[in-house]
């Protein structure tokens, strides 16, 4: 929790010195107004961000970042998490204009339409690069929901990859900014997975380093070990370590003492 607590303290003080860097760099300034959160991993849960071939809007911002990055440090990497990202882009309809509130991978799909009026689900598909499971949530939730800010032919509730789509210029609404949400779909019940799964493979290690330093250990003692080394990610869970301790005897890692079932021997 301290470690969160540091890096939010000091994503902010980047995010004041980035506005620096783009106001002694005028020539850099991507156009758009960028805030990124730079986090360590470790300190987090990991999140699971598909890939995208971002529009060109986009693609400057990043790099426009990383220049500014590599002006503070040469030994770390940055890995963008494009699935926590959030977008504030100016709808320019016809009655008037709405600011929408999206996520990175809807704005991406939506910012292909400032080039052409029209495009088929192939195209978008090719375009950016995206699976059609995480395609036809991204375009359901701009054409087939409460905000159909893109309109579909046929018009159904149903996305196909037959399907084509054109901007909505006709579009309103009484708000003057509106937040569209992706379909309740399983993304957070996807994040708990691997988080759960990155949690399982930390218990693991941790385990397998005790004992094989240690070779036999106390029941106690190796859950009391375990749960000292993982607080520093996370609050392990004593169930789910005694879970773990089970499934790497059955996957020959460790094996129990036949005279003391509380012991545990490490197996090379």
């Amino acid at each position: 929790m301290e470690g969160m607590v540091t890096d939010l303290t000091l994503a902010r003080e980047n995010q004041t010195s980035f506005e620096e860097y783009l106001g002694n760099n005028p020539a850099a300034n991507p156009g758009i107004d960028l805030t990124v959160t730079v986090l360590t991993t470790g300190f987090w849960p990991s999140y699971k961000s598909f890939d995208i071939n971002l529009p060109s809007e986009m693609v400057k911002c990043v790099e426009v970042f990383k220049g500014f990055y590599e002006t503070k440090t040469k030994h770390r990497k940055l890995t963008w998490i494009y699935s926590l990202g959030t977008c504030h882009l100016n709808g320019k309809f016809d009655l008037k204009p709405i600011e929408l509130v999206v996520s990175t991978y809807q704005a991406a799909v939506l910012l292909l339409f400032n080039t052409t009026d029209k495009l088929s689900y192939t195209d978008i598909l090719t375009q950016l690069n995206l699976s059609h499971e995480d395609l036809v949530r991204l375009l359901h939730s701009l054409s087939c929901a409460r905000y159909k800010i893109l309109l579909k032919d046929p018009s159904t509730k149903t996305v196909s990859q037959t399907d084509s789509f054109e901007f909505n210029s006709k579009f309103t609404d009484r708000m003057r900014r509106i937040k569209i949400p992706l379909p309740p779909v399983d993304e957070r019940k996807k994040v708990v997975e691997d988080v759960d799964k990155d949690r399982r493979y930390a218990i693991d290690a941790a385990i397998v380093r005790i004992m094989k330093s240690r070779k036999v250990l106390g029941h106690q003692q190796l859950v009391s070990e375990c749960v000292e080394q993982l607080s520093r990610m996370f609050k392990p869970d004593i169930k789910a370590i005694k879970k773990r301790m089970e499934d790497l005897i059955t996957r020959d890692y460790l094996e129990r003492d036949k005279e003391n079932p509380n012991m545990f021997r490490y197996l090379a």
